[in-house]
């Protein structure tokens, strides 16, 4: 494998959690053996434990996002408890379907689950205020809609649209906003999008696909629309705008506004 193709795998959140855990596990057989010399046991679940605090570490410092942290910490511990539990197997492959109906964009896409917090959702009101209130605006990869129905809810003569393409994410997407008039959900790739229709694109993404969206938006956005990103900026092309979050990893939103156009 070429240092190229290590750098691609390692851009994907679960392979990262893989090699975490791998590492994790590697350093925890090698301090057992090592206390093994000395007078000082350790009980199963204390190795486990440790190796989930270890996986957790090591994934930080991979960059993987909190959940992740929290699945690295718990997986072997857990895997422990329930083992002894001795439930049945079929438990077993629902959890593993129901996490790759969540992460569905991970593993296709490289783009974790992300949720929106709630001063970004702020800044996002903020934004909008700023504009006609008939604006259109698309959540490129919306998750559970939260965000989406919240900017609903306050500027009811907008229409909002989600897109997602994580089974499990659109269904919940789906049902949260049957009733919320101006806003629907599409089951669809980000890529499948028609960019030109919005005034306002915002996406949580990630940094893989930053700069294959920036491509998308300049050849698609009108002139005078914003393209607004959380936390993840576009590299080499320096926001127009940049409103602070500073909410765990939520960072900014980074604001550009299409085609020379100049935000107020």
């Amino acid at each position: 494998m070429t240092t190229g193709d290590q750098a691609v795998v390692l851009r994907l959140p679960v392979l990262r959690a893989l090699l975490a855990q791998g590492l994790a596990v590697a350093l925890v057989v090698v301090l057992v053996y090592l206390l093994a010399l000395l007078p000082w046991r350790m009980s199963l679940f204390s190795v486990a434990l440790l190796q989930g605090v270890l996986a957790a570490a090591i994934g930080w410092r991979l960059g993987l996002s909190r959940w992740w942290l929290w699945i690295n910490l718990a997986f072997l511990p857990a895997l422990l408890l329930v083992q002894r539990a001795d439930l049945p197997a079929w438990l077993f492959l629902l959890g593993f379907a129901l996490l790759l109906l969540v992460n569905w964009n991970s593993l296709r896409e490289q783009v974790p689950l992300y949720l929106s917090g709630r001063k970004a959702q702020q800044r996002l009101q903020q934004c909008l205020s700023e504009r006609e209130p008939t604006q259109r605006f698309v959540d490129l990869g919306c998750g559970t809609a939260g965000t989406l129905l919240q900017l609903a809810r306050q500027f009811p003569r907008a229409q909002f649209v989600g897109v997602e393409t994580a089974p499990l994410l659109f269904l919940l997407a789906w049902l949260r906003c049957l009733f919320q008039e101006n806003c629907s959900i599409r089951y669809r790739s980000l890529w499948q999008v028609e960019l030109g229709e919005f005034d306002v694109v915002y996406c949580f993404l990630s940094p893989v696909p930053m700069p294959r969206l920036w491509a998308k938006a300049q050849a698609e956005m009108r002139a005078g629309s914003w393209l607004i990103s959380n936390t993840f900026e576009i590299p080499g092309v320096p926001a127009d705008r940049l409103l602070e979050v500073n909410e765990g990893r939520q960072t900014s939103l980074f604001l550009w506004q299409m085609k020379g156009a100049v935000i107020r």
